[in-house]
């Protein structure tokens, strides 16, 4: 026999192992295998910029809640529900953490990350950043950049 032929069945044994790490070690925490996530963000994060151009921000309270279903990272989607409306947005697995992305046409930015990094915690830390600016401020709608603090309890 060979040294070609003796050799491939530990090559192939090598690549199976690989692949069977790469895959457990892609498959850890909770987030990995949630179909649907309730986020509420108590505290929030508002920059502007001065009559100098400097950046400023101001922290308060705030009651923000994001409810993420049909999460199917394979694929990368996911629905962020508004009550019974649901909007279709991108999410990707990266590290245990899951990111949803929702970019608008009209310029815009969301990102919401849920950090999976505290397995004794029953829930996940999570940010909620909105990347919009308008020279105006609008009443009661996002104008300048926003970035949420808070925590998500996967629902499955």
């Amino acid at each position: 026999m060979s040294l070609k032929f003796r050799l491939s069945p530990a090559i192939a044994a090598l690549a199976l192992l690989s692949l069977s790490a790469s895959t457990s070690i892609r498959a850890q925490g909770r987030a990995t295998t949630a179909k649907s996530i309730r986020c509420t963000f108590p505290l929030n994060a508002t920059g502007k910029w001065n009559g100098n151009g400097l950046p400023d921000a101001v922290v308060k309270q705030s009651q923000l809640v994001l409810r993420f279903d049909s999460i199917n990272t394979d694929e990368g989607s996911a629905e962020l529900k508004n009550g019974s409306v649901g909007t279709g947005i991108t999410v990707q697995l990266a590290g245990g953490n899951l990111h949803f992305i929702q970019a608008f046409r009209s310029g815009p930015l969301y990102v919401t990350t849920v950090f999976d990094k505290d397995p004794g915690q029953a829930k996940l830390k999570a940010v909620h950043s909105r990347h919009e600016y308008f020279k105006v401020p609008l009443e009661g709608a996002t104008s300048s950049p926003e970035q949420y603090y808070g925590e998500c309890e996967i629902l499955n």
